[in-house]
């Protein structure tokens, strides 16, 4: 996996094409446009056909994809920390059930980014549990967060495809089975439901692509008039909130049929959408047994460093720490940046 020491600190154009990334490597490509990188994704999940010689924006070298912002992996494992056979299964599965599996592959995926994160906090020492139940505390509701069970990409492991629960909820709603709302993680404990929705190098501003509302507004018996204070054309359309919009409504519905409480709770970057709760907020009725809340990905590495892991677990935490602190989101006005932002990490060097 490739980080800040790896990789040069500025990106290099010469005569028309792009340098390597990596330090120390002059291999020059071709510059790729966003459809050569949309095709590119098909094509490395499928190894599909196009009139397009991919080879020209690889560098054999260092086996990547190179764009004039950021870069693909040829192989999916280079981008993931957690991939032996139990993770390759998960994977596998998933990749049956997700929307879009090219984002893996991408230095900036924020798909890759929850897999790494989650899949450790799922995996050691139920940390994942303890962590819900701080974001709980921390938001004044005594809950302890206990049995959680992970649904990564809508894919539940126990069910050996789409959970059935999201499966029902899309149906109530409108939404086709394939084109269905799917939150990136969905975590099932004994009495609270999660829908995580991160975000890395993205933003929560999106609107629907046709203006279909579908039954948003009047599936589960007008269900949308008791979660939203808004209507639907301000939410959706308006402020552009239409993902958040969709996971609020099938969330809350969902934690209703289950008699759970249900939090939604939106990953970002510390430094971008500040005042996310409060524009969304605005918009929605919470109450006693459904929330919306902002997290980061920096308040998850504080709670990582913070854990006291057994031996055979620190090793993990070790690993987890350096992609935090070495994990970047590609280059931006020809300058790298990192991903994370911490008090301690003030420059490249």
């Amino acid at each position: 996996m490739l980080g800040i020491k790896e990789l040069k600190e500025n990106n290099v154009k010469k005569d028309g094409k792009i340098e390597c990334p990596v330090k120390d490597c002059g291999t020059l490509v071709e510059l790729m446009t966003g459809n050569i990188q949309k095709n590119l994704g098909s094509y490395l999940i499928k190894g599909k056909d196009y009139d397009v010689d991919f080879d020209q924006y690889f560098c054999k070298e260092h086996k990547i994809f190179i764009s004039p912002t950021s870069f693909l992996y040829n192989d999916i494992k280079d981008n993931l920390l957690w991939y032996d056979e139990d993770d390759k299964s998960l994977l596998e599965g998933i990749k049956g059930v997700k929307r879009f599996y090219a984002p893996f592959y991408s230095v900036n995926s924020e798909d890759a980014v929850s897999w790494n994160v989650f899949r450790f906090l799922e995996r050691n020492n139920d940390l994942l549990g303890t962590f819900l139940t701080k974001i709980i505390l921390s938001h004044t509701k005594n809950e302890l967060i206990s049995n959680p069970k992970v649904i990564y990409w809508s894919y539940s492991l126990s069910e050996k495809g789409r959970w059935n629960e999201l499966e029902k909820v899309r149906k109530e709603f409108g939404e086709k089975t394939h084109l269905g709302s799917e939150p990136d993680l969905i975590v099932l404990s004994d009495k609270v439901l999660f829908f995580i929705e991160a975000k890395f190098a993205a933003k929560n501003e999106n609107t629907p692509r046709n203006g279909n509302s579908k039954k948003y507004e009047t599936g589960g018996n007008n269900w949308f008039t008791t979660v939203f204070q808004s209507d639907y054309k301000t939410v959706a359309i308006v402020a552009k909130k239409y993902e958040l919009m969709r996971f609020w409504l099938l969330g809350t519905w969902i934690a209703k049929q289950l008699s759970l409480d249900f939090y939604l709770v939106n990953l970002v970057l510390a430094g971008e959408e500040k005042d996310i709760e409060l524009v969304f907020k605005k918009h929605i009725n919470e109450g006693p047994r459904r929330k919306f809340i902002r997290i980061t990905w920096e308040e998850i590495y504080d709670y990582i460093s913070n854990c006291n892991l057994s031996n055979e677990n620190k090793n993990n935490k070790n690993i987890m720490m350096e992609y935090f602190m070495t994990k970047t989101i590609g280059y931006d006005k020809g300058r790298l940046k990192r991903a994370f932002s911490f008090p301690e990490l003030i420059s490249l060097s």
